[in-house]
């Protein structure tokens, strides 16, 4: 019995040992997958560009579910005509459905495959009782503590002048791509984009133009968001989630509140939504979230590198922590969020039926076929009805991250923003670059601002903003990465 004890013992320490060698051995060669840059000179920027973004800011370019505010649109379409006289002359435009546009800037090279870089005009609407909140009037564009402020001043007015302002810098200096540059503008994206962004891709196909890269907005560099990391994070996303809206309806029998079954139909819908909430599909590591870990992983503390380079064994661990905080979760699922409910006609009837509207963003690694069938699944109840919006749209699919395209907009990140760390991501809102998947082989989502937690909650939030510094730096990016490309 003793023999049998030692030997057990035995066999468990050597388990350990081996564990702790595997432990080690994955840690140790999880090598860093940043690339060496040069420092470069940083490049002056002039002041007057945060006036011409705050002109840009001032005039409301609205997309509301129904319309847009065509007299703004009208007033922008002034706007780049006024303060852009340079690129105007330089380059050609192309106007679509009277309020998108198209710049071509010829590169001397016809045998090298243009690059497009993409932005919107319009933005979301000002919640009525949410304007008292805001420190200015958000079409102010008014500068307060070194900070832009106004609606679009990220999203996404900030990428679309910024690209203007660095072509006009870059053309002042008698620069000329050897590549062709083109920027496309359109301006209905916070409502689908089927008027600017499908009719520009529509264009682009006519004319048989593919693209080296694509460049969108997207992901960006934030700071304190990935545990053990003290340095910057620049997120370069490589896909973009899909999505889609499924209408669970409840029916049952109808009559007087008086006499109530155990379950009223309301009762049968949200038992079928706290199910969906709480059994959420299945975490993943796969894809761009698996990237991000193999690039962020190797520059975070000794902790916590350990856990990113054994996945293996710590990864239910992770995924568990992961899910607990809504950014993190977004990028590991398809995630699941209820947001309209109907139901009911007075206090005291039952009704006999009530809908509810629940969306899904969909992780690379599912379908809408995926999502459907995990619904039915788990609510797994007859008396709820499922339909399928058929505005959904499947994932996109995911950039190669060894390509050119990924490769010059890394290099140029960290010239860009000193000491981040680059890493390829996933993008959980939809973007117009769904719009040109057969566009280029290679698309990328990325804003090249810093932006806080606080900062962040301006997108769609109150008090958009963006400090000047940031901007200014947005324009260096853009600068370099011209450069960059089209050497």
């Amino acid at each position: 019995m003793k023999k049998l004890k030692r030997l057990l013992k035995r066999f468990f320490l050597l388990i350990i040992l081996i564990v702790v060698v595997v432990l080690a051995y994955h840690t140790i060669t999880f090598s860093s997958q940043q690339i060496k840059v040069e420092q470069v000179p940083e490049i002056e920027v002039s002041d007057k560009v945060v006036g011409r973004l705050a002109q840009a800011i001032q005039i409301p370019t609205i997309s509301y579910p129904t319309h847009i505010d065509t007299a703004a649109f009208v007033r922008f379409n002034e706007y780049l005509d006024n303060n852009f006289e340079v690129i105007n002359s330089q380059l050609e435009k192309t106007t679509i459905n009277e309020y998108s546009h198209i710049y071509k800037w010829q590169g001397k090279n016809t045998l090298l495959k243009p690059i497009l870089f993409m932005a919107h005009i319009d933005v979301v609407p000002i919640e009525a009782e949410s304007r008292g909140e805001w420190t200015t009037d958000p079409f102010s564009g008014k500068v307060l503590d070194d900070y832009l402020y106004g609606r679009g001043s990220i999203d996404d007015k900030l990428c679309l002048v910024g690209a203007l302002e660095a072509i006009d810098m870059l053309i002042q200096e008698g620069y000329r791509p050897e590549r062709t540059v083109y920027l496309a503008f359109g301006h209905d994206e916070e409502v689908s984009g089927y008027n600017g962004a499908t009719t520009i891709a529509n264009y682009f196909k006519q004319k048989y133009i593919k693209f080296e890269y694509i460049l969108d907005e997207g992901s960006l560099v934030t700071e304190g968001n990935m545990p053990g990391l003290n340095r910057p994070l620049g997120l370069i996303g490589i896909a973009e989630k899909g999505y889609v809206t499924l209408t669970l309806t409840a029916r049952t029998h109808g009559g007087h509140s008086s006499m109530p079954p155990a379950q009223t139909t309301i009762g049968v819908l949200s038992k079928a939504i706290t199910t969906l909430e709480a059994e959420p599909m299945p975490a993943t590591f796969k894809g761009p979230t698996r990237l991000m870990f193999d690039y962020a992983g190797p520059e975070t503390n000794i902790p916590m590198r350990v856990v990113l380079a054994n996945r293996w064994l710590f990864g239910k661990i992770l995924k568990k922590q992961l899910s607990e905080k809504s950014t993190a979760n977004a990028l590991i699922r398809t995630t699941t969020a209820a947001t309209m409910i109907d139901g009911g006609v007075k206090e005291n009837v039952l009704p006999t039926h009530a809908s509810a509207k629940i969306n899904f963003r969909i992780h690379p690694q599912n379908t809408i076929e995926d999502v459907a069938n995990y619904v039915k699944k788990t609510i797994n109840d007859d008396r709820i009805r499922i339909d399928i919006d058929q505005k959904g749209q499947n994932p996109s699919k995911i950039s190669d991250h060894k390509a050119f395209g990924f490769q010059v907009i890394q290099r140029t990140l960290q010239e860009t923003f000193e000491d981040a760390v680059v890493a390829p991501s996933l993008v959980v809102a939809a973007t117009d670059s769904r719009h040109f998947v057969d566009l280029a082989d290679n698309t990328y989502r990325f804003m090249p601002v810093i932006l806080n937690n606080e900062e962040l909650k301006g997108f769609h939030g109150v008090n958009e903003r963006i400090s000047i510094d940031n901007y200014k730096q947005a324009i260096r990016f853009y600068y370099r990465l011209i450069r960059n490309s089209c050497q």
